[in-house]
This record gives C-alpha cells, structure tokens and sequence, in this order.
C-alpha cells in the first residue's frame, strides 16, 4: 500500500505546470458538467420537457470529456502512451456531440 502511495505522489510531483493546469482544468470542466447534468435531468424529472433530456446529455458528454482528459496522465503507466493520448484525442468528439445537442435542443420546438 506504502508503495502505492507512493507511485501516486511521485506522479503528481512529476507533472509539469502546464500539465497540473490541463488536469486541474479537466477536473473543473468534469465536476461542473457533472453538475450541470444533474441538476438539468433534475429539471427533466420535474418538466418532462425532451429538450432538457437532450441538454442533460449534452452535459453528460462534457463531464465525460473532462473526466478521460483528467485521467490521462494517471493511465500512462498502465496504457501505451500511443493508447492514452487516442483515447483523449477521440474523447474531442464528445465537445462536438455536446454541442450538437444544445443545438438540436435549441432549434426544436
């Protein structure tokens, strides 16, 4: 357990700045799309509206984003890095079904 420990440690001391900027960042953008996904299926339960459904998804999909790219440097050790840095640069297309959504929930009647 003591060991680790202290693989975790030597990880986030190994993180350069801007790499504690991306996670930091990518932590902020997983919590308040995880958030704001709640709170709008919340809405959904009490409106029954299907665009907030949609927009809950949209959300979603930002928490998800937020959350593959804040893991990254934490799966380095256990994943090729050519596995990780596909994993996060196809997690991107999560930003356009996002915004997709929000279109779709906007421009429906």
């Amino acid at each position: 357990m003591a060991a680790l420990a202290s693989d975790f440690v030597a990880t986030v001391v190994a993180l350069t700045l801007a790499q504690q900027l991306e996670q930091t960042i990518s932590f902020g953008i997983f919590v308040l799309g995880g958030a704001l996904a709640v709170l709008s299926a919340l809405a959904w339960r009490r409106e029954r509206d299907r665009r907030m459904a949609v927009v809950a998804v949209g959300y979603l999909m930002f928490a998800i984003y937020g959350f593959v790219v804040f893991l990254e440097y934490y799966l380095l050790p256990y994943l090729s890095v050519q596995t990780v840095e596909l994993l996060e640069h196809s997690a991107a297309a999560l930003i356009l079904v996002g915004l997709l959504a929000f279109f779709v929930a906007l421009s429906r009647d």
